[in-house]
């Protein structure tokens, strides 16, 4: 098995660390702490969702409980009465018919009459039967009261439809020589204003969510574009055109986001300006102890103040490039794995042995010579305590993962953190021919964190020390 394919079955089966995010980080320490229960689960996570909740539940609340006294003290009590007048209707009806049932003149005069005054159609069929109808009315609220007031009005055999037309609705009572057929007009059962209401009440409720959602839109956005900003910035990207503008509260975080900006961009414009002039001014005396020891010939004891003179500039540009960080160079959008191939091959030049297994067109925004230099940290001290240096890249998710592995003793897991600090060194002796200034580690995740990322490390699939370098895309 080469050791690509080892490198992908490790990937495979190991579970790298995410990118450092700070706010991702407190978000889920936050989270852990509190553990929500199932009713905050349902809650919305955003601050929108959240507003528009608070605004739209009491009015919803209100039109609940404005529909269910409606229903409960309006409606019901009209259908109720209206439904007793019409069943007093049909009994005065009932007692009148029975006085001219034999006379089918008088019916017909009698039966023009309730259409006329009650507008009620009436009609009498000798000789039929009906079969009363167990019906339940549980929300029909129509159905029940006319119930009620038939029960209690005629005390005879009867069935009704409230459905029998859009208009109308049929009550037949058994009488003893036949049926009544009665046509009723259904605005006299119920009031139409509660259609009116129901209307109003959709309408008005759709009217307040519609200007509830566009008012919390523009309230959300200023704070959105907040976030972008400080988020851009944090990876150090540009923020352009950024503006306080949305609430009063709203503007001042912006403002002191700004001055906040301006502050840390002064301090490193000054720190570039001071570590220039220090740069030139260690590297002179430098360069004339050099030019003097040129001249001095070749023996032993100049050879030993060129190697002195030699590790002092290592040292001095090691320092340098830390204080320095990544000065004014401004985020570009960079081919990854072009960058990887140049690096990698300025190492095979320099006789290490590093594979390199990359997918092909990893761009992002990076600032090039600093993530150069980061990549370069990485492999160098792989190849420092490794014979072989195995470097992959892959996107995971909205991250690119760039994992450089070696072959060496490794480091044990409780000083994997420790090495990233400042002139730290495994080797307590600061012997340079075992180890650099303690400064390559410190100033990989240093970049990698400018850039919004990070580095971590890890137990490696060849037996030595995997670093991990996460960007966020």
């Amino acid at each position: 098995m080469t050791v690509v394919d080892r490198i992908a079955a490790g990937w495979r089966s190991r579970r790298h660390p995410p990118a450092f995010d700070p706010v991702a980080a407190a978000a889920g320490d936050d989270e852990r702490m509190t553990r929500p229960g199932p009713i905050k689960r349902l809650l919305p996570r955003t601050l929108f969702g959240r507003s528009l909740l608070i605004i739209i539940t009491p009015v919803l609340l209100m039109q609940a409980i404005a529909t269910f006294y409606f229903y409960d003290k309006h409606w019901d009590t009209v259908t109720e009465r209206l439904s007793k007048a019409v069943a007093g209707e049909i009994a005065m009806i009932i007692e009148d018919l029975s006085e001219v049932a034999e006379s089918p003149d008088a019916r017909a005069a009698l039966f023009a009459r309730a259409s006329r005054t009650m507008s009620l159609l009436a009609s009498y069929r000798p000789g039929d039967r009906i079969e009363p109808e167990q019906r339940s009315f549980v929300f029909q609220i129509l159905d029940r009261r006319l119930d009620e007031a038939l029960r209690l009005k005629i005390a005879r055999p009867y069935r009704f439809d409230t459905r029998v037309a859009d208009e109308w609705a049929k009550i037949e009572i058994q009488l003893a020589g036949g049926v009544l057929e009665v046509l009723v007009p259904k605005r006299r059962l119920f009031s139409s204003t509660s259609q009116v209401f129901l209307l109003w009440m959709v309408g008005s409720g759709g009217v307040l969510f519609a200007v509830a959602l566009l008012f919390m839109r523009n309230q959300i956005r200023p704070i959105r574009r907040l976030a972008a900003a400080a988020e851009r910035f944090g990876k150090g990207r540009d923020t352009p055109g950024f503006k306080p503008e949305g609430a009063l509260e709203v503007r001042q975080a912006a403002r002191a986001f700004l001055v906040m900006r301006e502050r840390i961009q002064r301090q490193i414009s000054q720190r570039t300006e001071m570590l220039a002039g220090v740069s030139h001014d260690l590297r002179t005396p430098l360069t004339r102890m050099k030019l003097q020891l040129a001249l001095l010939g070749d023996t032993p004891d100049i050879a030993e103040l060129r190697a002195d003179v030699a590790e002092m500039e290592r040292m001095i540009e090691g320092y340098l490039a830390f204080a320095r960080g990544e000065g004014s160079e401004a985020p570009v959008a960079t081919d990854l794995s072009g960058l990887l191939e140049d690096v990698s091959l300025a190492a095979r030049r320099e006789g290490a042995v590093v594979e390199l297994d990359a997918e092909p067109d990893l761009i992002l925004p990076l600032r090039p010579q600093a993530m150069r230099r980061c990549l370069v940290n990485l492999i160098s001290n792989a190849r420092r305590y490794g014979g072989q240096v195995a470097v992959a890249a892959r996107r995971r998710g909205r991250a690119i993962e760039v994992t450089i592995d070696d072959d060496g003793p490794g480091i044990p897991e409780e000083r994997m953190e420790d090495v990233f600090k400042p002139f730290y060194r495994l080797d307590a002796s600061r012997n340079q021919a075992t180890g650099g200034t303690g400064l390559g580690l410190t100033i990989a995740r240093d970049i990698a964190r400018h850039h919004g990322g990070d580095v971590t490390l890890s137990r490696s699939p060849l037996g030595g020390l995997r670093c991990a370098l996460r960007l966020p895309l």
